[in-house]
């Protein structure tokens, strides 16, 4: 081969490379134009309240939404940060085409409060055309740590809140005999799992809930979704609470466990659109579909109790649930493996 076929080889990679790449990104660029477009016919000149618009993905929702023409009442629990998620949303956008967002001050953790709150949000516009349910408080303790009054809480936040509101506007989606309830809401409100108690608990009472809701409206022409994720990546705090969660279900091989805040918006602007009853967010793994289980590290006031054992055994649950390969690097759950083999765990062991 000579010199001059070499180039024109060479030459030929060279566009081939250059025309997958324009061709991506002409792909790419027709999914954004098809997201703007969707969100424009989906929420435009639609009063849309998003609850816990202070979290990162209520942020997310507020900006696809306000985009797309929404006119926003957006609630949390800071008046100060809400105006200022309020002026980023109006210096980045149009004003010719969106809405100026009305605030509300809204704190499920204080329920005497919510009543006010309500004839508040219904003064905004004088109606609701969709609702997102956001807001959800986390816990995560074994459960002889937690106290009732935390279990309320939970149930406030989780629970009673939400509730509480769709109660107080509901007879106004009645009237009009239209409308959307979105409650975005937790896998965990379908399945459970060891140091969650309070937190799967309320979200299975809350997803109990809405699913009788949607049956007994739907005669009024009134759509309820749920959307089920199973775990949305947030920017790391590195707290002290977080020690607890050094266990295999933070060693998950893959980075890319979890939905993105961006991603998650656009599902639940999918929802919308589609006015599907429900979705589950199930987050990707690597392409051998396999998991690392590396760690099952108990803080040092546990020790002794035996939570070792139940977060192996959870982390080993978890791949059978999912059909997956596991790596155990962690001694213990290879040990926690050998001791129970009529648990069948080692068909989804790989051999090192």
């Amino acid at each position: 081969m000579g010199i001059s076929d070499i180039m024109s080889l060479d030459v030929t990679s060279v566009w081939l490379v250059l025309s997958v790449v324009a061709v991506a990104a002409g792909v790419f660029y027709l999914y954004s134009l098809i997201l703007r477009h969707l969100a424009k016919t989906t929420v435009r000149n639609k009063v849309v309240l998003i609850t816990d618009s202070l979290s990162t993905l209520g942020n997310e929702c507020a900006k696809l939404f306000h985009t797309g023409g929404a006119r926003l009442i957006l609630c949390g629990s800071n008046w100060e940060k809400l105006e200022t998620l309020a002026e980023r949303l109006m210096s980045e956008s149009d004003p010719t085409l969106t809405f100026p967002p009305k605030l509300v001050e809204l704190d499920f953790s204080n329920m005497e409060s919510v009543p006010e709150v309500i004839s508040e949000i219904l003064e905004c516009y004088g109606c609701l055309d969709v609702l997102i349910f956001n807001s959800s408080m986390k816990v995560k303790a074994p459960v002889q740590c937690l106290s009732l009054e935390m279990d309320r809480i939970v149930m406030d936040v989780n629970y009673f809140g939400p509730i509480t509101l769709v109660k107080g506007v509901l007879s106004s989606l009645i009237c009009r005999r239209t409308g959307h309830i979105l409650l975005v809401n937790s896998i965990q409100g379908k399945l459970t799992m060891p140091f969650r108690a309070s937190y799967a608990a309320s979200k299975h009472a809350v997803q109990a809930f809405f699913d009788c809701l949607r049956a007994e409206v739907q005669e009024y022409g009134i759509t309820v979704s749920t959307v089920n994720h199973t775990f949305i990546k947030t920017p790391s705090t590195n707290s002290e609470d977080e020690v607890t969660a050094k266990s295999v279900w933070t060693d998950v091989k893959p980075t890319s466990l979890g939905v993105t805040p961006k991603e998650m918006a656009t599902e639940l602007l999918k929802t919308l659109s589609r006015a599907v009853s429900s979705a589950v967010l199930k987050y990707s793994l690597s392409q051998d579909q396999q998991v690392e289980l590396i760690s099952t590290e108990v803080p040092e006031s546990h020790r002794g109790k035996g939570v070792a054992a139940h977060l192996a055994k959870a982390a080993l649950d978890f791949v059978v649930e999912e059909n997956l390969t596991a790596r155990i690097s962690c001694w213990y759950i290879r040990k926690y493996v050998v001791e129970n083999p009529h648990l069948g765990y080692q068909a989804y062991i790989e051999d090192e």
